[in-house]
Order: structure tokens, then C-alpha cells, then sequence
């Protein structure tokens, strides 16, 4: 099962939503948790937890990663996030159930790896999320999302025109397959990022 830092609800209450903070290649949920501290005024009744992901890079210490990274094909992509999907879904129903809360009062927000598994994972799950945030990543195997799509919720995608890991073409990418089933899609276009 995966685990990683979380920040209960500001208000102090029982959550009434959960905001998943999923962190990219090379890095761990203490990276994204912070950015919790920042979004946590606009939900205060919200739990966000930032799992870590279930491999680590046997070169660094502390750094994960939801699959390895060897040739940057788009096969190896389709192929690690479909492997590494299961153990996310998996952890976002016990989290789910956990809180006592349903799909729809849960956001996925990915960067970089971490969007292409928010993306996979959240338009496959059976029932609705209330939305998909995309920082800095791609959609991996667009070409099979029509027959694999389960459920459409809102999407925004954000990157940097300048982003040299993780090129600004792939938010183009992702954003015709996303309108191409019919997906309420938002993008926002940064010099950085």
C-alpha cells in the first residue's frame, strides 16, 4: 500500500473533500505536501495527501518514481503507468473509504509523472472525481483513451512553453485526445513551469 505525508483539514473538521497530490519522477510526497499549505485557504475542508510512489531510483536516496524512465518512448510510458495505475486506484479507494467520501469530492493534482498518472488513473476509475489538475505532463496513450475512458471529469492541464523535460507540445497532445471524448478541458500556457 502506498503512503506519504499528509495535512488534515484547516478548518479542523471532518474532511469533507481530499485533494491528491501525486509528485513526478525523481522526487516524493514531502515535495508536493507543501504545496498543500498553499491551496488549503481555498479548501479548508479538505484532507490533501501526497503518496509516494511505490518504486524508488536505486541511485538517489528518497527519490521515487511510478515507473522507470529508460528510453522515453511513448510504449514504455503506456506501459508503466498502466503497471504502476493499479497500486494508485487501489490507494485512493482505501483513502476514499477511509474519509467516508465518494469520487466526487476528490481532485487528483499530478506534476510531470505524477499528471500522467493522475490522468490515467482518474479517467479510468468507474465513477466521476470532481477533477483532474495536470502540471508539466503529458497523457500517455492517447490513442487508447476512447476505448479505455470510464469517466469524464474536469480536466485542467498547465504548462511551461518553455519546459525542456517534458515538452509543451504534449499538453497540445493531450488536450485534442481529451476533446476528442468529449472532456470539459481547461489549459493554462506558462512561460515557466
Amino acid at each position: 500500500m502506498l503512503e506519504g505525508p499528509r495535512l488534515n483539514p484547516l478548518s479542523g473538521s471532518k474532511p469533507e473533500a481530499t485533494v491528491k497530490l501525486i509528485h513526478g519522477y525523481g522526487s516524493n510526497g514531502e515535495d508536493l505536501i507543501s504545496l498543500a499549505a498553499m491551496m488549503q485557504p481555498w479548501l479548508p475542508y479538505a484532507v490533501f495527501v501526497a503518496p509516494n510512489a511505490p518504486s524508488l531510483l536505486p541511485q538517489m536516496a528518497a527519490a521515487h518514481q511510478w515507473w522507470p524512465i529508460e528510453t522515453f518512448s511513448m510504449a514504455e510510458r503506456a506501459a508503466g503507468a498502466a503497471a504502476a495505475a493499479p497500486a494508485l486506484d487501489d490507494f485512493i479507494s482505501v483513502e476514499l473509504k477511509k474519509a467516508g467520501l465518494t469520487s466526487d469530492r476528490l481532485l487528483l493534482v499530478g506534476f510531470s509523472q505524477g499528471t500522467m498518472m493522475a490522468l490515467h488513473v482518474g479517467l479510468r476509475r468507474p465513477e466521476t472525481v470532481a477533477g483532474i489538475v495536470g502540471i508539466s505532463g503529458m497523457l500517455v496513450a492517447p490513442e487508447s483513451l476512447e476505448a479505455d475512458i470510464r469517466s469524464r471529469p474536469p480536466v485542467l492541464l498547465i504548462h511551461g512553453t518553455q519546459d525542456d523535460v517534458v515538452p509543451f507540445r504534449s499538453m497540445e497532445l493531450a488536450s485534442s485526445a481529451l476533446a476528442a471524448v468529449g472532456r470539459l478541458l481547461l489549459r493554462q500556457v506558462s512561460a515557466i513551469v
